[in-house]
């Protein structure tokens, strides 16, 4: 079995973590980190019977893992401390919103940046708040710089000079040139509370969100850990809600998602075992594409079919722009490099 599938067997608990010879380990380890979820593994096979130095390196990521989180936590803290007392509200995003509702699949989770939604017509703003407050640009260039504030769905990266610490502050969830437009009203206007005193987006709202990160906004780069992060959010929302799935089939249809979703919910199944509920739980042909995309690694960790990866390189950016924009956008940048 190549070490990708023993890694989802491992997370979706369909393997015992005991039964694995530790040369196999190595092949394991170096997909877990290069999918970025070696802490999200260290966590579910802890307790097990693990060779020492691997037993070790899970409890070094366990450790790293709370103090990220906790890092991550105190940058949303002083996000809170620049924009509320100018009047601006924001919803936490994707992994720092995991993280303070509790959410299971925070557990391990790494955080990069932080990631916050706020009112388009507090945009400006915001950016003025966060400068005051010690951020600055991540790029300088002219073109990259007017390419987010024209078409794009969030302000250019910011980080903190003292922190060393990114934002991203996001008006919507999708370009502004994507060929789907979400309700970004909505998805503000029906945030609920998290932990923390922070606000988060809506459990289903949750759901699309990262399916659209997933699949109408990327190149599966790093799908694995995303689609753990959907099959642990609707199964926890699921267990919660008996209705959360017929809500959430709404919603999708309401930003102009429910393709996203539904592709999202049958490769969680797929992969991780997600049970889904009549209506949902139906085979489409083109998912094998998908599949294959999300399991494209070596034992060492390498990506493979390099072909394919290229081809989910450009639908991400056709789906993205229409296509004078993205023609345009291609060769300036092949211009500047």
């Amino acid at each position: 079995m190549s070490a990708v599938r023993t890694l989802i067997d491992l997370l979706a608990g369909r393997r015992d973590a005991a039964t694995l010879a530790p040369r196999d380990w190595d092949g394991v380890i170096g997909v877990a980190r290069a999918e970025a979820m070696l802490a999200t593994l260290a966590h579910r096979v802890e307790g097990a019977a693990l060779p020492p130095p691997v037993a070790a390196l899970f409890a070094d990521q366990r450790a790293a893992a709370a103090v990220a989180q906790r890092q991550a936590l105190w940058e949303a803290e002083m996000a809170r401390r620049a924009l509320v007392p100018e009047g601006i509200a924001f919803v936490l995003l994707k992994g720092t919103a995991y993280a303070a509702a509790g959410l299971s699949c925070s557990t391990g989770r790494q955080i990069g940046d932080l990631d916050i939604l706020v009112g388009r017509h507090d945009i400006g703003r915001a950016e003025n708040a966060l400068l005051r407050a010690g951020w600055e640009w991540v790029k300088e260039d002219a073109y990259d710089d007017a390419y987010y504030r024209e078409h794009m769905h969030e302000l250019p990266p910011l980080i903190h000079k003292a922190r060393d610490r990114m934002i991203d502050v996001h008006h919507t969830i999708l370009p502004r040139t994507h060929r789907t437009t979400p309700d970004a009203l909505a998805l503000l206007s029906d945030a609920v509370p998290a932990g923390e005193g922070f606000t988060m987006l809506c459990p289903t709202d949750m759901a699309v969100h990262c399916a659209a990160h997933m699949l109408a906004d990327g190149d599966l780069q790093g799908g694995l850990r995303n689609l753990w992060d959907f099959h642990c959010l609707t199964r926890e929302f699921a267990a919660a809600d008996p209705l959360f799935w017929g809500k959430l089939d709404g919603r999708a249809d309401l930003h102009g998602l429910r393709g996203a979703v539904h592709r999202a919910a049958r490769l969680a199944r797929d992969v991780y075992g997600t049970v889904l509920p009549s209506g949902w739980d139906r085979h489409d042909a083109s998912d094998d594409w998908f599949r294959r995309r999300l399991l494209a690694r070596d034992d060492w960790g390498r990506g493979t079919d390099l072909a394919l990866q290229q081809a989910f390189y450009i639908r991400s950016h056709w789906l993205r722009m229409p296509p004078a924009l993205l023609a345009r956008h291609l060769w300036t940048k092949w211009r500047k490099r």
